[in-house]
């Protein structure tokens, strides 16, 4: 086993905040991981970024009217801060909007496209001509040939799930002009990923059917027993890194190759700023590489990124890539577009210093080999019942009675004790376990070891000993701290931040795992420790009621078929509705108001009279726009001054998605005046 550690976290993707899925299905368990290995001595790069390419970017960019700079800047920013937050130990947390990248992953393109390593295909591709730009199939719309959704992408239907491709859609369409698109010859550079099946049956099949993960090696010979075929490591777009050669104009790499490059680019800047050799931990036979991902992400880790290595051939292939299912929300998936999801920013919010009760009720339900489920209940039972009664309680009794009896000073006792074998045993018992990626079973070691020095204390019972047998009260208290330190040091990959808590309140310095597994002394007869402190707290029902019931709000939101529309105002009875006059009218003037940059002046015939309506639409519409417009108003509204001018009614308007106003309108020219209900 080698001494040094390469360990990478799936890039997040910089388009919305982290949320407990991400944190259970890949980041948390990588930090347990990268700081058990760190405690073990060797040499760790722990390295991810955010990942900041892609279609979906550029879509909500158009969506909200900024760019995807501005988009990926905003939550490169958040998903930073969470991870810091929660404790997430990166070495270096970058991002693929970097110039490093750039010329990391432009490098990588090159030596392969010297190499001969790539097959030039020209394909028919749709293109909007008014838009002037070949259509990623995310930005085609069309009828489902399933279902008949006519809101289909071009790579699948959102309602029936099904996998399409653009020529299938019935009636496509562009988002980007609403225009019937063409198709139009474009030139892409493709890897031939099936010239390399024989290499990753080799490594990956027969390889490591002893070791890897079930469902990633199950997932992997699938692929594999379809036969792979050439994919596009190119797309025409105009957001990502430019493809560098010079017949690429407007050419993108495709954001599966850049992505993963990341993780070389991020450890160059590593390495640039610690004195490190990044060839170190990427191209020495003396490193582990091992990938931390979701199971949507098995074929990018352990198909196409490793024939990208292969085909470049400096580089060592992954040790491990240790897959997890997925987290479910209260017994629902978790949907980022539905905001069905508990958000790691608004945790650290809500839950102030509570950050390692997070990281254990993720850990203990960490879907390490089947999809598993998060529930608000079951995270306050595992703190209430787990962290404040058994962990929490027992470190506690043990300062406060040493306190009590000695004056915080630890008492003499045995340091052949039978029981303090418990501690040896349970760290070798985690280490194995951590070694092996099995993050639940380890914490349950660890909590077993809580409960031992329960028991323990419940058994010699110091409290009662302390009158009539000191010598025994002494040796339980002796042991009780020698339990308690080795909590403190062996809880520090899981829940760090109580780690540093304790280590302080023991006043001790965090050792090496293998004293731990070795040692039956941690802290020696008469060492002074510090006041204690509750290291958890209970967490009452009304808290996690506010959890729930903000769930449930996002489920009723999810009912309305528009999600962004404002909630119904208050009820009213058919006697009010009457004594409303809604009428069809025609603007005969416009002009905008002095001085106000939302008010035009209109001259509006409403089929009654013609009269004067101040309306602030002047930043949607010019005056010359809305000069014979029909449209609706409401005729007997009190009039009311607004800039000196008398208005006498109001016209009925929305607000579009990309905040402008739409009248409201006939669908045909009628008369004025006629009344509308």
């Amino acid at each position: 086993m080698s001494n040094r550690k390469m360990i990478t976290a799936a890039l997040p993707y910089a388009n919305g905040p982290v949320h407990i899925g991400h944190l259970a299905g890949v980041y948390i368990p990588a930090d347990v991981y990268a700081r058990f290995q760190r405690r073990l001595g060797k040499d760790v790069a722990f390295i991810c970024g955010s990942d900041e390419h892609g279609i979906p970017i550029t879509i909500r960019a158009k969506k909200e009217g900024v760019t995807p700079q501005d988009i990926v800047d905003k939550y490169h920013e958040i998903i930073k801060k969470s991870f810091a937050d929660l404790g997430i130990s990166f070495d270096e947390y970058s991002r693929t909007t970097s110039k490093k990248h750039y010329e990391t992953s432009q490098d990588f393109f090159k030596v392969l496209y010297e190499k001969g390593k790539f097959t030039e295909e020209v394909s028919e591709q749709y293109f909007d001509e008014q838009a002037n730009e070949f259509l990623a199939d995310r930005y085609i719309v069309g009828t489902c040939p399933n279902c008949g959704n006519e809101n289909a992408y071009g790579d699948q239907c959102e309602r029936c799930g099904t996998t399409l491709s653009p020529s299938e859609l019935i009636n496509p369409k562009s988002m980007l002009s609403g225009n019937v698109p063409i198709l139009k010859a474009t030139k892409n550079w493709y890897l031939p990923l099936n010239e390399y099946e024989n290499f990753l049956n080799e490594w990956i099949i027969e390889g490591h059917k002893d070791d890897w993960k079930p469902n990633v090696y199950g997932q992997v010979k699938s692929w594999l027993n379809e036969g792979l075929k050439p994919r596009a490591m190119t797309r025409d777009l105009n957001w990502g890194v430019p493809v560098p050669l010079p017949d690429a104009e407007g050419k993108v790499l495709y954001v599966w190759f850049d992505a993963p490059i990341g993780y070389i680019s991020f450890t160059k800047e590593w390495a640039e700023k610690n004195g490190k050799n990044w060839k170190d931990y990427w191209q020495s036979e003396g490193s582990d590489l091992v990938h931390f991902i979701g199971k949507d992400n098995i074929v990018f880790h352990c198909i196409i990124f490793p024939a990208m290595m292969k085909a470049h051939g400096d580089f060592i292939m992954p040790a491990n890539v240790p897959a997890f299912e997925f987290l479910n929300l209260e017994n629902d998936k978790i949907s980022t577009s539905r905001n069905w999801a508990v958000w790691a920013h608004e945790y650290v919010e809500d839950f102030p210093g509570q950050q390692d009760v997070l990281r254990y009720a993720l850990l203990s339900s960490a879907p390490e080999t089947k999809d598993n489920n998060f529930t608000w209940k079951d995270f306050q039972t595992k703190n209430n019942s787990e962290l404040v009664g058994i962990f929490g309680n027992f470190i506690n009794r043990v300062a406060v009675l040493i306190h009590k009896y000695y004056d915080g000073i630890v008492p003499q006792g045995d340091a052949n004790s039978p029981e303090l074998k418990e501690i040896n045993k349970s760290a070798k018992e985690i280490s194995g376990f951590l070694e092996n990626y099995e993050f639940r079973n380890s914490l349950t070691a660890l909590m077993n070891l809580a409960r031992f020095g329960n028991q323990y204390l419940q058994t010699e019972e110091p409290w009662k000993t302390i009158k009539d047998n000191p010598e025994k009260a002494a040796q339980s208290l002796f042991v009780g701290a020698q339990i308690a330190v080795a909590l403190a040091q062996l809880c520090e990959p899981f829940m760090p931040f109580s780690s540093e808590k304790l280590l302080n309140m023991f006043n001790v310095q965090k050792q090496s795992w293998s004293d731990i597994e070795t040692q039956s002394v941690l802290i020696e007869t008469g060492h002074k420790i510090n006041e204690s402190s509750l290291l958890f707290s209970k967490i009452e029902d009304d808290v996690i009621e506010a959890q729930i019931q903000k769930l449930e709000d996002t489920k009723q939101n999810n009912k309305k078929t528009n999600p962004n529309a404002n909630p119904m105002k208050d009820e009213i009875t058919f006697d009010d509705f009457t004594k409303i006059d809604l009428r069809t009218a025609t603007i005969l003037e416009a002009e905008k108001v002095e001085k106000a940059d939302k008010l035009l002046k209109l001259k509006v015939d409403t089929g009654v009279d013609i009269r004067t309506v101040v309306s602030g639409i002047a930043e949607s519409f010019t005056p010359e726009e809305v000069i014979g417009k029909q449209v609706m108003i409401l005729l007997n509204l009190a009039p009311r001054k607004i800039r000196g001018i008398e208005s006498q009614g109001m016209l009925l308007l929305t607000t579009k998605a990309d905040g402008k106003l739409s009248f409201v309108t006939p669908d045909e020219t009628v008369e004025n005046g006629i009344e509308i209900g």
